[in-house]
């Protein structure tokens, strides 16, 4: 719309000019005119009609001047205003573009987008943390489920399994990176200076239970309290630190250690 106006004030701008050029074209032509011939009585008789015609043309040119001026005042308001339009644009393309990512009335979006930047996070940090227990795995969000995961095999040619068809070791090996990545994620207000595991180190091969515990005795130098629940007297041969929890009658049992004070049933 605002092309179109300019478009037909330059146009009648253009008429103007023309009009203006024609008029001072036969305002000259007048004045050259031979009109000597006529008697004087005759002239002096037409001068006042003369007078009157230049005088009309005089103002008929200086309204075309006027309306030339105000043609272009107008076409500077279009220019003014078609800037402010190119910006306001850019600037919807802005709204539009978080609109598309996170607008929705209930939230969904972008809590979608929130939890999804976090996911992303947690995977990388999780990744660090499983490439120090084993190079076969890498973990990966679901393209058809972002908020999913799933596993890349190193050992399977790069093969992409879902997270349901890994082993109990694998799953406990995916777990502990997981957790290890959360950790990481904690905020100044947050602090996670304990992580305990319940049995899955005992599925691991020797080489990966290896790499494991020396990740979480790394952590433990890092002042984080490790916790290992575990029956398996092969494990715990490995552990130097342990409570145990010693069976008694009656269904109820003690615990056994350092810093143990009482017994609980």
């Amino acid at each position: 719309l605002l092309s179109e106006q300019a478009e037909k004030l330059k146009k009648e701008e253009t008429e103007l000019q023309t009009r203006l050029f024609d008029e001072r074209q036969r305002l000259n032509q007048e004045r050259d005119r031979n009109i000597t011939d006529q008697p004087r009585d005759v002239w002096e008789e037409t001068q006042p009609q003369c007078e009157q015609a230049i005088k009309t043309l005089q103002e008929e040119i200086g309204a075309d001047k006027k309306t030339l001026q105000d043609s272009r005042d107008t076409q500077q308001q279009v220019q003014l205003l078609r800037r402010e339009y190119e910006a306001q644009q850019r600037g919807l393309g802005i709204w539009e573009t978080l609109h598309r990512l996170i607008g929705s009335a209930d939230g969904k979006k972008f809590r979608n987008y929130a939890q999804g930047l976090t996911f992303a996070i947690m995977i990388n940090n999780a990744n660090q943390q499983l490439q120090k227990m084993s190079d076969r795995y890498l973990l990966v969000r679901n393209p058809d489920q972002p908020l999913e995961l799933n596993v890349i095999d190193n050992y399977q040619a790069g093969e992409m399994r879902s997270t349901v068809n890994l082993t109990g070791g694998e799953s406990f090996l995916v777990s502990l990176a997981l957790a290890l990545g959360l950790s990481q994620m904690a905020s100044h207000k947050v602090s996670v200076d304990a992580l305990f595991l319940d049995e899955g180190l005992g599925s691991l091969d020797e080489d990966t239970l290896d790499n494991a515990l020396n990740t979480l005795a790394g952590l433990q130098q890092d002042g984080k309290l490790i916790g290992v629940i575990s029956h398996i007297p092969a494990l715990q041969e490995r552990i130097n630190t342990h409570i145990e929890v010693i069976p008694q009658s009656g269904g109820r049992s003690i615990l056994k250690g350092p810093a143990v004070w009482g017994s609980k049933t």
